[in-house]
């Protein structure tokens, strides 16, 4: 059986999981506790982050876009990704999630205040609230490879300071990312599941 390693909350195995969602693969889920790994997903990654997906032969894919393009393989969705959609993911996860990171956990970054943070942040939510004057999504009313690598992302800096981010310019950003949560897509990947390691229960992902 095909095997992904998971947590429910994590931007980067919420990637995975989209991937999983709307492609024709399905794999066993194992939800795990950040704070607890399991050895055998760390014998497979030493790294220890989620996601880890291992394949029927022992091969190793433990990167959140490399998942997702072995999920879409051959899709439309991976197939029509441009060069700028994967500059503006690489945006993200190299610029955007450092600030991220930094404005979540602020007190462990005195340095700067949790507003210094936020407005560094918001250099990339400028960037996409422009993306999106045109259309409902990134680069058309469909979503498209670059929304769903990027819209975890987004969701974890909303709920940061939800209220600041309710009130916020970024009527957009706050749109399309509303569409988002609500969306059948979102509540599939979102389901609650026992942790594996308390149950070492297989399940199947996605639900058919």
């Amino acid at each position: 059986m095909i095997i992904l390693y998971s947590f429910r909350r994590c931007p980067y195995a919420m990637r995975a999981r989209l991937g999983l969602a709307l492609s024709e693969k399905s794999v066993q889920l194992r939800e795990i506790i950040l704070k607890h790994k399991p050895e055998a997903m760390i014998q497979a990654s030493p790294k220890g982050t989620v996601p880890v997906l291992i394949e029927k032969d022992g091969h190793v894919i433990d990167e959140s876009l490399d998942i997702m393009k072995w999920a879409l393989e051959g899709s439309q969705l991976l197939n029509s990704a441009t060069n700028t959609m994967h500059l503006l993911i690489k945006e993200n996860d190299e610029v955007f999630k450092g600030w991220l990171d930094k404005y979540k956990y602020a007190d462990r970054y005195p340095e700067h205040s949790e507003v210094y943070y936020r407005e560094q942040g918001e250099i990339f939510l400028e960037k996409l609230e422009r993306q999106l004057t045109n259309s409902n999504r990134l680069f058309s009313d469909e979503y498209s490879f670059a929304d769903l690598a990027i819209l975890p992302f987004i969701r974890q800096f909303a709920f940061v300071d939800i209220d600041w981010f309710n009130q916020s310019k970024y009527q957009h950003v706050r749109d399309w990312l509303t569409n988002f949560i609500d969306s059948a897509l979102f509540l599939k990947i979102m389901k609650k599941y026992p942790t594996w390691l308390e149950s070492h229960q297989e399940i199947s992902f996605p639900e058919k």
